[in-house]
């Protein structure tokens, strides 16, 4: 059976839901909440809001604390924290200071130290993973993801929710707590049908390209269940000198059909710099690709715009895709070529599920949910 707010709401909730939505995360968090107070109300209850106000105050030196303004006791408390958002700044020192990843998680575990483990429960919701790119060692590094994790398991977190992780495995560090790796597969996908004229899901008019080895799941997945070919790229390596921390690419070598005359689709978790989706781009143009679609679920342009711009008027690129998970810019949200992907809704089913204690098991894999997008799609 396909979850919905009607099937949920007829279980029993074990405790009152509450949601902090932290400041990097106000416009998610009342979208959310709208979903939640709509299911309330259809199931007869009468709910002005989830939402728990809170706030971290900074004193001038930059110190500061967590602090609840309204009571948590008994509530099953769902925490919603965008570590990405550096569009969020604070007074330290007389300077505006933005707020790093840093800054966010500190905030998130004094939130959790206000709680005074009065909650029912707490859960976490962080569609970036904190350290999540730092997922693996090699040499004397450190385990940045796997330390906070554990961490927040210590401080008595129940669950934790993310999207689209870096590398899942990040979960083997607390196998005893609950881990869910969403991955917002079928509302891109509608996105994609709604926004974007002519497309056609055929072997010959259509293709899904992975950009790396570590994207190959993802993809996998969309080729598969759309019953596409895919190709993919591998990342050619100068493994004799580190840049920036990491050996520098090469060049990226593609493997796969010919890619001709189709429709390309390629996703990835993360647009940093874009430099190598635009790579990507520019050499399927040069094997006569046809219109080239990309995604990434969070889309932050650390370099900016400017180039993207270019691709786009040189008919390069036709459209980039990215949720509303993390931060986006004013600027990139009034291009032409972006197409935001709305996951509140997705979020709200998500915490209804945990809430009532029962299966997300066909949230986790909306396989049947795409098959009926695509018939609908294909009979229009």
């Amino acid at each position: 059976m396909a979850v919905s707010s009607e099937n949920i709401l007829k279980t029993e909730s074990p405790a009152p839901i509450g949601i902090i939505a932290m400041n990097s995360v106000t416009e998610l968090g009342d979208k959310i909440n709208g979903y939640l107070v709509k299911w309330a109300g259809e199931a007869g209850h009468s709910v002005d809001s989830f939402l728990i106000e809170s706030e971290c105050p900074r004193f001038s030196s930059g110190d500061a604390k967590g602090l609840i303004k309204s009571t948590v006791r008994g509530k099953d408390l769902f925490i919603i924290v965008d570590v990405g958002n550096y569009n969020v700044k604070y007074n330290y020192f007389g300077m505006q200071n933005s707020m790093s990843p840093d800054d966010h998680y500190q905030d998130l575990k004094r939130i959790i130290q206000a709680a005074s483990g009065k909650a029912h429960r707490i859960n976490v919701i962080m569609p970036i993973l904190y350290g999540g790119r730092q997922h693996r060692r090699s040499y004397r590094e450190s385990l940045d993801c796997a330390c906070a994790l554990q961490e927040l398991e210590s401080m008595g977190v129940s669950n934790i929710v993310t999207f689209d992780a870096h590398d899942p495995r990040v979960q083997n560090a607390i196998p005893l707590m609950g881990f869910d790796n969403v991955m917002p597969t079928y509302q891109v996908l509608k996105t994609l049908l709604r926004e974007i004229q002519g497309i056609s899901y055929t072997k010959d008019k259509f293709m899904v390209v992975s950009p790396d080895e570590g994207a190959l799941n993802r993809n996998m997945y969309y080729a598969s269940v759309l019953g596409v070919d895919m190709g993919m790229f591998y990342k050619r390596r100068d493994y004799s000198q580190i840049v920036n921390g990491r050996n520098p690419i090469v060049a990226h070598e593609y493997l796969g059909n010919s890619v001709e005359g189709k429709d390309i689709f390629v996703a990835d978790d993360i647009i940093s710099s874009g430099e190598s989706m635009l790579d990507l781009a520019y050499n399927l143009k040069e094997r006569k690709a046809g219109r080239i679609f990309t995604y990434a679920t969070y889309a932050i342009f650390t370099n900016g715009l400017e180039k993207f711009d270019k691709a786009y008027s040189d008919g390069i690129i036709d459209g980039v895709f990215g949720t509303n998970l993390t931060y986006r810019t004013p600027e990139l949200l009034s291009r032409e070529w972006f197409h935001e992907v709305d996951v509140s809704k997705y979020i709200a089913y998500f915490i209804e599920a945990i809430n009532h204690d029962i299966s997300i098991s066909t949230i986790l894999d909306p396989h049947q949910k795409i098959d009926n997008l695509l018939k609908k799609y294909n009979m229009k």
